[in-house]
Formats: C-alpha cells, sequence, structure tokens
C-alpha cells in the first residue's frame, strides 16, 4: 500500500507509521488514519478516544500507563517536535523492559503505534509543540500509573544535553511515579 510507510523496530508491535504527503502550491494533505487501510496492512486496532497537548520546549511528559483497562495509542506531532520514548511492560515478551525513542515532528510526520502495555511520554523539543495520540481506550483516572522518567534501571537516553536543556519541565505527578523496580514488584500486567 504506497499510502504508507511501514517501519518495524526492534521491539515487536512498536511501528513507526508514516503517511504519503500530497504537496501543492496551496500547502499539503495527508490521511493520518484511515481504518480501511490499517486492517489492509495487518493492524487490528481501533481507537476510541484523541488527546491533545501543547507542550513549551524542556517540557517532559510521562512515562506513563494505564494499570487497568491499558491502551495501545497512534501518537503524532501536529506542531513542532518530540521525543518520543516507549517501554516495553509485557512481562513474556523477549524485550520486557526495554526502551525504544524517535523524534516525531510537524516536518517528518512520522507516527509511532505504541501497543497496549507499554508505558509512553515524550520531551517536547520546540515551544509550543503539539502531540495528538488516538487511543484505544477511554482514560479511567482511576488506573492512571506510570514510571519516573528518569529511573536508573531503564536508562532513558532522553538527549537533554544534545538539545540544550538543563533541566526538563516535569509535573509534581510525574515526579512522583514509581521506579521500574517498584513496576517490577507491583503486580502490573502479570
Amino acid at each position: 500500500m504506497d499510502k504508507w510507510k511501514v517501519e518495524k523496530t526492534a521491539i515487536e508491535g512498536l511501528v513507526i507509521l508514516t503517511p504519503k504527503v500530497w504537496v501543492d502550491d496551496r500547502g499539503s494533505f495527508c490521511e493520518t488514519y484511515h481504518q480501511p487501510d490499517f486492517a489492509a496492512l495487518g493492524f487490528s486496532w481501533r481507537f476510541i478516544q484523541e488527546n491533545q497537548s501543547v507542550s513549551k520546549r524542556g517540557v517532559l511528559r510521562g512515562l506513563h500507563f494505564q494499570a487497568e483497562h491499558p491502551q495501545a495509542k497512534l501518537v503524532r506531532v501536529a506542531h513542532g517536535r518530540v521525543l518520543d520514548v516507549a517501554v516495553d511492560l509485557r512481562r513474556e515478551s523477549a524485550t520486557f523492559g526495554k526502551h525504544f525513542s524517535v523524534e516525531l515532528s510537524a516536518g517528518n510526520g512520522k507516527m509511532i503505534f505504541v501497543p497496549e502495555r507499554f508505558a509512553h511520554g515524550f520531551l517536547s523539543l520546540e515551544e509550543g509543540s503539539t502531540t495528538i495520540y488516538q487511543c484505544s481506550e477511554v482514560y479511567h483516572p482511576e488506573f492512571d500509573s506510570g514510571i519516573r522518567w528518569n529511573d536508573e534501571t531503564l536508562a532513558i537516553d532522553w538527549q537533554l544535553e544534545k538539545q540544550g536543556i538543563e533541566v526538563p519541565l516535569i509535573s509534581r505527578k510525574d515526579q512522583n511515579l514509581m521506579s521500574f523496580p517498584d513496576f517490577l514488584t507491583g503486580g502490573f500486567f502479570p
């Protein structure tokens, strides 16, 4: 199917999708979601909620997951740039505890499909970065959970120095998320 470029990652189920963009003297157009195309590509997920966040440069959100009613997400950036990070929390997976990062931007048009039972977060690399993500399950605040962005066990390179960000701006809630060792003993996703 020539409307979508599909790139598999080293983590099973985590996929980068780039839609074909039509450009003319008026601007550009692309489809960012087309369920029949995605079904033809072998993706069975459907989305029932869409979220949007606008972030200042240096804002770090995550690493979030929903402890019950886990969400698969299709994430894209409509304005600006982010470093998007997904962590495999599927205990049966060969890549359990491994992470993957990719730059998503309005310019490169890339989207990332994050399966259920992954932790997800991103670092805003530009002022006003607008991140849009479709979710396969509605948000259940009572099951909202996450792992600290700077967990030593996960050792994620957020590229702060490379991006010229000394200290990321993090919500109080995200500063108080659990460690990965706490996740391991917490009975999540048995």
